[in-house]
């Protein structure tokens, strides 16, 4: 039997959904047919029988897991020494090969070999870590020599800032849960920032403190966190310190469990402005099943330097339907569609797919001319809310009149563990038993003149037209030809 078959052996083994392929999911959006990705370590010049923990997957896990999988971390085993991973091996092989679909691990759920690939703060597993593990599994776990093992990280004992220290930390109040009760839901005030000048925001990361020991093992995230997500506002405090004044308000990207933080991106700023407040007006918290927890949010933002004025005026998603969806009891494979026409030239910088308990995948898709392209399909996990935020170089940069589609997959079936009970239908609404489709990323309106300057951008990254940007559909195009204000400008210069 070769490695690869063994492998496949060994994930049905393991109760492993496989898909028709031994090496590639299938893509319908269903749980039931996500499949694992095995690989051969001899595809990849690896000696399978040569691999062990210390020299090939301590490695893997050092980058990729312990910032979770350790004393204190959000999952509930650590993974930092050989004699913690070797009774996980198994497990640890199993939720790897998921790879892009509800369950994998590390959580992050972009489908390789689909669109763009190029993600900001990105610790995805390539196809030869994979099979390293595959191998290491295979071959009975072994240690190695202790010897190879990588220099353990320091970690801070208050779970840090993955970002770096914020220039601002905005404090929330204490809120008090009980060992075991009801969800709460609702406003918890305003919070003034302490500014007394406008800054403009570059990054903004939200993190939960609570008095939860961090030396004691938990079995599941909602048991180490009792703020599941907050959605707020900022804007100027108004003269009597109650409310914000009508006009200065604007909207943050929400906090959730598990979402990784915001960075904005070159040239882009959110206004923090003087004299303001953050008013966390719609907050979900739970009880954590096992001890009474007291815990408040912190903001850290990080800020531009001083007198910096954003290039770019800032945008939303590329759409959805957070309100009149139809989702079907009992059905796997369900899809939503929405459309959206972008009114200006566009860059997008974050893709952030957001359904609910029954939702597993969404692609998005630009539409220009007969041209239909796929920026990315990834699939979806209520439990682990992601972003990805595009590298400067590889964000979408579309043309005004482009279509943005995107294209939301539903499972109602007993396959998807997230359901609490796959018999009733669901309508639009905030709780997780009810759903939304909705893009929530982020991107950027550009001038003509922007638009002009990024795409040539682009193409002198590029070797000759042989090479071809997805994200850029224009790029290739020919190039306009400068107005006769932009010719006498430049003749000035």
């Amino acid at each position: 039997m070769n490695a690869t078959r063994l492998l496949y052996s060994l994930a049905t083994a393991l109760l492993l959904p496989v898909a028709v392929s031994a090496q590639y999911p299938a893509r319908d959006g269903t749980v039931a047919n996500r499949g694992p990705y095995l690989f051969a370590a001899a595809d990849f010049g690896i000696d399978a029988g040569s691999v062990t923990f210390s020299k090939d997957i301590a490695p893997i896990l050092r980058r990729s897991c312990e910032n979770c999988h350790r004393a204190g971390g959000g999952a509930p085993m650590s993974l930092t020494t050989y004699q913690e991973a070797r009774r996980w091996a198994s497990r640890i092989m199993q939720r790897t090969a998921i790879r892009d679909r509800m369950g994998a691990m590390p959580p992050n759920f972009v489908e390789p070999g689909v669109g763009i690939q190029d993600f900001k703060n990105d610790n995805p597993l390539s196809d030869a870590e994979l099979a390293k593990i595959q191998a290491w599994v295979a071959n009975g776990a072994p240690e190695g020599n202790p010897a190879d093992m990588p220099p353990a990280r320091v970690w801070p004992s208050d779970r840090g800032w993955t970002l770096g220290e914020p220039d601002l930390i905005v404090r929330g109040p204490v809120m008090t849960l009980p060992a075991v009760g009801p969800d709460r839901w609702g406003d918890i005030g305003l919070i003034p920032t302490g500014l007394s000048e406008d800054r403009y925001v570059m990054s903004v990361e939200v993190r939960e403190v609570n008095d939860i020991p961090t030396d004691q093992a938990v079995t599941t995230v909602g048991g180490r966190y009792i703020f599941h997500h907050m959605t707020y506002q900022s804007g100027v405090l108004n003269d009597q310190g109650t409310g914000l004044v009508d006009g200065t308000t604007q909207g943050w990207p929400i906090h959730e469990v598990g979402r990784n933080a915001d960075q904005f991106g070159d040239g882009v700023g959110m206004l923090l402005q003087a004299n303001s407040a953050l008013w966390l007006n719609a907050s979900h918290l739970h009880s954590t099943g096992w001890r009474e927890t007291s815990g408040h949010l912190e903001f850290g933002f990080k800020f531009h330097p001083v007198g910096y004025e954003p290039e770019y005026r800032r945008g939303g998603g590329s759409g959805g339907n957070g309100i009149d969806v139809d989702i079907r009891p009992n059905v796997g494979g369900q899809e939503f569609h929405s459309y959206r026409v972008l009114q200006d030239h566009t860059k997008i910088l974050a893709f952030e797919p957001h359904l609910h308990a029954p939702g597993v995948r969404m692609c998005l898709e630009a539409i220009w001319g007969i041209n239909r392209f796929t920026l990315n399909c990834v699939g979806y996990d209520h439990n682990w809310v992601k972003q990805y935020l595009y590298e400067e170089e590889s964000a979408p940069l579309l043309p005004k009149g482009t279509i943005l589609h995107i294209t939301g997959y539903l499972d109602t079936t007993e396959e998807n563990p997230n359901l609490a009970d796959t018999r009733n239908w669901a309508g639009g609404g905030r709780r997780s038993v009810a759903n939304m489709f909705i893009d929530l990323g982020t991107s950027v309106r550009l001038t003509e003149e922007q638009f002009q300057r990024e795409m040539a951008e682009r193409r002198a990254r590029m070797r000759d037209r042989n090479q071809y940007d997805i994200g850029c559909p224009l790029c290739w195009a020919p190039e306009i030809a400068a107005t006769t204000e932009q010719q006498q400008t430049q003749g000035q210069q």
